[in-house]
């Protein structure tokens, strides 16, 4: 059974997204080691699950995008949860609708027989994926920058086990943790 993975960047004060949603500060300690991890995470993902936004996002930047990260973004299977969407053009990708998260989520580990699914994306989805207890793995980049307001991943307490730690030139940190269960 394959297991999920969370992978989110955070700010040094444990934002995912900006109070006023801007963008641009997940630059901010930008480097060649951390890009590389970054892409071993998503190359070595059995499948993408994504919400309706950051598909939307995603699709009208990768198709047409150059570089290492492209071809996996690209290739590697999408899941996108969404009731609203009516289609997805950019692929491979599947629309999983009306649907509660926590069984489809279940459904798609018990399908896929070994590797992990990798979630990214937005903060709606992603602290709907925290509250299905269904994530075996946190993936966090913390990134040098402050933001002093925004959008927390965790808004309920949560029991996690550390796994490893990785310092990157420019000040960005990994940091993975494991879910207790």
């Amino acid at each position: 059974m394959a297991s999920l993975v969370l992978k989110m960047s955070v700010s040094l004060d444990g934002y995912i997204a900006s109070a006023d949603g801007s963008g641009g500060w997940e630059a901010a300690g930008r480097s060649d080691d951390g890009a590389r991890w970054v892409l071993e995470t998503v190359g070595n993902a059995k499948m993408h699950l994504v919400g309706a936004k950051t598909y939307a996002m995603w699709a009208g930047f990768w198709p047409g995008a150059a570089g290492p990260f492209a071809q996996p973004m690209n290739e590697i299977p999408k899941v996108v949860f969404s009731d609203s969407l009516t289609s997805a053009d950019w692929g491979p990708a599947t629309i999983s609708r009306g649907d509660d998260l926590a069984s489809a989520i279940a459904r798609l580990k018990k399908e896929s027989p070994d590797g992990y699914l990798l979630a990214q994306g937005g903060v709606r989805f992603a602290r709907s994926l925290v509250r299905t207890g269904l994530i075996d793995e946190y993936r966090l980049v913390v990134h040098p920058v402050i933001l002093g307001a925004g959008e927390p991943l965790f808004t309920l307490p949560l029991e996690i086990e550390p796994v490893s730690t990785t310092a990157f030139s420019r000040g960005t940190v990994a940091h993975v943790f494991r879910a207790q269960q």
